[in-house]
């Protein structure tokens, strides 16, 4: 549609031309004495066309003409650059394959016609960005190659070329050039510094997932657990691990700070920062009330704690494994003295509703031994010690038999009793 109409106009304006050539009359003289020179007006409109042509191009070949110096050094300037741009794409390159002294080659080359450019031109597109890129690679390049004083040079002029104040870009080159300083802080096993280069951080920058994962790293080689631990938690958060991977890292920082507590104030205040889901860990309760009993703590506060575990496992006993249910039975017999009414109720019922489970049956007969009942105590012990497995909770067993049955000047019953606990090792 477009061609016909210009086919349409082109026509139009075919028809008007010759309409007015063909009927146009009219002359223009010349008068040059002695001469007199007469022309049609159609040949002078046709020169004036031609004249303004001749002209039009003539001015166009005195400017390109005079343009060439000009556009010479453009071209010049555009190699560069793009030597430049070819040098630190290079730098890239190799540094991701591995080859770290030839990227940080490229990287110096590609500063270098960056320099020279610099100096021919007023202000090269993207200059400090790319003098900061260039800088990085090298920087990374020399750390790989364990050159720390050019690695320490580089990563200043990565700074200088991307200040504070500077633009979004160079803000976030700033803080991805701190971040990555971090970490080869990390790298060196100085977790001090590391964590001071992450201090510097701004708020938002310091929360990024990258930031969190190497402040973890490094508090944790620093032996800074709490702060650790605070970090953990909010990786957690950020779903920077599986579920999985999150709870095994907190509830091992937490079993750091336990084992670490040298009072009970400050074991009782690092349980009440626990979160609720976190108290009722086996994992974590029942090491944290064994803890509290070594040192000294009260002993109705450790069964306490130890008391939503206990519900937990006795509810259904496969859901705890051997090794944690015996480390509950043992946690527990830790805090029998002062056993009130309460728990020896909850002990009993839990051995009545599970008789095939010898730990149960032992921890009712330690028990009834707490209470000074003999009689139970005995017979709960004789059935339960047989069956217990080698280990701590058989030899404790037959040990308290042996002891009963010296109480009862059954020395034959005694002698036995303690060639078993030698045996239940």
């Amino acid at each position: 549609m477009r061609a016909a109409l210009w086919f349409i106009g082109l026509f139009g304006i075919a028809v008007a031309v010759a309409l007015f050539v063909g009927n146009n009359q009219g002359t223009v003289t010349l008068f040059w004495p002695p001469y007199r020179i007469d022309l049609s007006l159609n040949m002078v409109l046709l020169l004036l066309v031609a004249s303004f042509f001749l002209c039009h191009a003539a001015l166009r070949g005195l400017s390109v003409l005079t343009q060439l110096p000009r556009q010479a050094r453009r071209w010049r300037e555009q190699q560069k650059e793009r030597a430049m741009h070819h040098a630190l794409l290079d730098a890239l390159s190799h540094l991701q394959a591995g080859r770290f002294l030839r990227a940080r080659k490229s990287a110096l080359s590609a500063l270098a016609l960056e320099e020279s450019l610099s100096t021919a031109l007023a202000d090269v597109p993207h200059g400090r960005q790319l003098r900061a890129t260039a800088h990085m690679v090298a920087a990374e390049g020399s750390h790989a190659l364990q050159d720390t004083p050019q690695r320490e040079i580089h990563l200043a002029q990565v700074l200088e070329c991307a200040p504070h104040d500077g633009t979004a870009v160079e803000q976030e080159t700033r803080e991805g050039a701190q971040m990555r300083a971090a970490r080869w802080a990390l790298d060196d096993r100085d977790a001090l510094l590391a964590l001071e280069r992450l201090a510097a951080l701004p708020q938002g920058a310091s929360r990024r997932t990258l930031a969190l994962r190497i402040k973890l790293k490094a508090a944790r080689l620093a032996r800074h657990t709490e702060n650790a631990l605070e970090t953990a938690r909010m990786l957690a958060k950020h779903r920077a691990f599986s579920p999985a991977a999150s709870a095994s890292i907190v509830r091992g920082l937490v079993l750091e700070l336990i084992n670490d507590a040298r009072d009970t104030g400050r074991l009782q205040q690092l349980w009440l920062d626990l979160d609720p889901d976190e108290r009722a860990m086996p994992e974590i309760a029942i090491p944290a009330a064994r803890q509290l009993v070594r040192l000294g703590g009260d002993l109705s506060q450790a069964r306490a704690w130890l008391l939503p575990v206990w519900e937990y496992a006795t509810a259904r006993m496969d859901v705890l494994s051997e090794s944690q249910m015996q480390t509950l039975v043992l946690a527990l017999q830790d805090c029998l003295d002062g056993l009130d009414s309460q728990w020896l109720a909850r002990i009993e019922t839990a051995s009545r509703n599970n008789p095939r489970e010898p730990r149960l049956q032992y921890l009712a007969g330690m028990a009834c031994v707490q209470r000074q009942l003999w009689g139970k105590a005995q017979q709960q012990l004789t059935q339960c010690a047989p069956q217990l497995g080698p280990g701590p909770l058989r030899v404790h067993a037959w040990q308290q038999l042996a002891r009963m049955a010296e109480h009862r000047n059954d020395s034959e019953a005694a002698a036995a009793a303690w060639k078993q606990a030698a045996l239940g090792i």
